[in-house]
């Protein structure tokens, strides 16, 4: 029997979030101590769930996130198709003026459909969705009731674009928290349904989030 529900968690927060510095699949930032936090508090709220399979990207943030779940013994593993995407040149530089405007500039053009677009030495979201699909499938491949994702704030984007079949003109719509989530079921026909957007409610309960 395939999937029949797939929970996507974006990681804890790291440093460089805090500083608003983009990291990219090039920067592998632990979670700070907020991040443990929220980690903590998505754990509380759904260790009850029992997740048949795990998994995470090939960046230490994600499988720190989830850690918790890993530690009965539940089949998981690192999943690199689902890395960040590559913010190039960017990657790891301090938000200034110039490269908010450009970063701004960038996603006008993928709004407007230049999907192929990618900042220097770094992906375009087309060459992003190929390798999140690769990943996707191979998640499918392995089977399992109910399976956890932990990846990142734009391939989450992506991958729920894909999921859905979403135009990826449009995929700032999936908006993202660390420790959020997005809870989907996989019908009969092997279409995806979404069931919570961005769902972070164990993270308001403990304070974490305003």
């Amino acid at each position: 029997m395939g999937t029949k529900k797939i929970f996507i968690v974006r990681h804890g927060q790291t440093d460089y979030n805090l500083k608003g510095v983009v990291q990219g699949s090039g920067i592998d930032a632990p979670i700070n101590e907020t991040g443990i936090k929220q980690a903590a508090a998505f754990y509380e709220s759904h260790k009850h769930i029992k997740f048949d399979r795990i998994y995470y990207t090939g960046l230490q943030r994600t499988k720190q996130s989830i850690a918790s779940f890993l530690r009965n013994g539940t089949p998981h593993e690192a999943v690199p198709d689902f890395n960040e995407i590559s913010w190039g040149k960017y990657e790891g530089v301090p938000m200034s003026k110039d490269e908010h405007t450009y970063y701004q500039s960038m996603l006008s053009k993928w709004s407007e459909g230049e999907l192929d677009y990618a900042i220097e030495g770094g992906e375009s979201p087309n060459m992003v969705y190929k390798r999140l699909k690769k990943g996707l499938d191979y998640v499918m491949s392995k089977g399992g009731e109910t399976v956890l994702i932990c990846m990142h704030g734009r391939a989450m984007r992506v991958m729920l674009s894909l999921m859905l079949e979403y135009d990826l003109r449009f995929m700032d719509v999936f908006d993202h928290h660390n420790l959020g989530y997005y809870e989907l079921t996989v019908k009969d026909d092997g279409k995806f349904l979404l069931d919570r957007y961005n769902y972070v409610k164990h993270l308001k309960v403990k304070g974490l989030i305003g």
